[in-house]
């Protein structure tokens, strides 16, 4: 088995180049997502979501990774263009093989509910 926080760091380095191709490699077909704002039972409407998250994103200042087996902890400052600033988020992913099994987010979506209400 892989190491459960390189795979999560290739991860995120692929999201960091926006190369979403080699991001959706490191996940599973049934990836489960939660967060604040959107839940998701595959692989590719999450990396749908993101692709349209990535335009606002001006970079991620990492804060903090613990890893315990096969669950890695990121604790980072999202930097956004938007009203929204700077936002401090916390993921759980659980990897399961050499893939992402799962990933739920925390963090204050308040900022967001303006740019995001219909």
């Amino acid at each position: 088995m892989a190491n459960a926080n390189k795979i999560v760091s290739d991860y995120q380095q692929a999201l960091g180049k926006g190369d979403f191709a080699a991001a959706r490699k490191l996940l599973h077909d049934n990836l489960s997502f939660h967060g604040p704002i959107d839940t998701f039972d595959s692989a590719e409407p999450y990396l749908e979501s993101l692709k349209k998250l990535n335009p606002i994103i001006q970079r991620i200042d990492m804060k903090r990774t613990f890893a315990d087996g096969n669950d890695v902890c990121l604790l980072y400052d999202m930097v956004t263009n938007t009203p929204a600033g700077t936002q401090f988020i916390a993921e759980w992913y659980q990897v399961k093989g050499d893939k992402i099994a799962s990933v739920r987010v925390v963090f204050d979506a308040r900022p967001f509910a303006a740019m995001f209400a219909k």
